[in-house]
């Protein structure tokens, strides 16, 4: 399904959900609303997606429901839904969580590990922590459509993260800075996969993946770094705070391809 360009974007995996005004004008014993417009605030749960929507919506053309979906937007009775409207959960203090403290066993185990990884990463420009990966996060169901976020500064590596990842199938949201972040995590679908710049212009990558490792809702979403850093300290700081993985930059496509079926644990 393609959506038209507007000013008011739509996806087709973006989740809706009824607004409090929206709520209310529900509730009205009469209402300006058109049968069409009312009929999709009913069915707006906030688990839907607009794909999924549309599709219960079989006698509305698909210009018409992005012009009657953008109109509710604009009108304050729906909004994206987010995890918190989902599930209740609090992101009011994400960039301000306490810092882990890893234990000198974590460290331990940490280097051990790096030791292994870092001579294939200074040689090939890629290394996975297949363990971390299986542990932490199954292989996406059969069919589903991948959503990645690709958390970059630099304009033109992640135009070329884009281009790659929407000519390989998966569904790309991008951010590259806090408010961006943030956003992004709070948006429903939750991405599959993260891939993290360590130096962004107002956070730390490692900062960001600590505080995703701690909430309960991004916890176990595989995280795989995108660095120009690839020293010993690097590698052991962010598979004890999670990471599942490492691309030095500037890196060749293969190896962004490889990397991340390998984390998510698809052929």
């Amino acid at each position: 399904m393609s959506f038209q360009a507007s000013h008011i974007p739509v996806y087709p995996t973006d989740i809706y959900s009824v607004t409090g005004y929206g709520r209310q004008e529900l509730n009205r014993g009469s209402t300006a609303l058109s049968l069409r417009e009312l009929e999709m605030l009913v069915l707006m749960d906030g688990k839907l997606t607009a794909k999924e929507l549309m599709e219960r919506l079989p006698q509305v053309e698909e210009w018409d429901f992005v012009e009657i979906l953008r109109k509710l937007i604009g009108e304050d009775l729906v909004a994206k839904a987010s995890i918190e409207v989902q599930d209740g959960l609090d992101f009011s203090y994400f960039f301000d969580s306490e810092k882990t403290v890893p234990t000198a066993l974590m460290l331990s185990q940490a280097f051990v590990e790096t030791d292994t990884g870092v001579p294939e990463l200074k040689r090939d420009g890629y290394y996975v922590s297949i363990a971390r990966r299986a542990a932490g996060a199954p292989p996406p169901s059969p069919g589903k459509k991948i959503t990645v976020l690709t958390v970059e500064d630099d304009p033109s590596i992640s135009m070329l993260v884009v281009t790659v990842l929407r000519g390989e199938g998966y569904d790309v949201r991008t951010a590259s800075n806090r408010s961006e972040i943030l956003s992004a995590l709070r948006s429903l679908p939750s991405p599959d996969l993260v891939l993290l710049d360590v130096h962004l212009p107002d956070a730390n990558g490692f900062d960001i993946l600590e505080r995703m490792k701690q909430h309960p809702a991004l916890l176990n979403i595989p995280v795989l770094m995108l660095s120009g850093e690839a020293t010993r300290e690097d590698v052991a700081h962010g598979l004890v705070l999670g990471a599942d993985g490492y691309i030095t930059k500037p890196f060749d496509i293969p190896v962004l391809r490889r990397g991340i079926k390998t984390v998510l644990g698809i052929a």
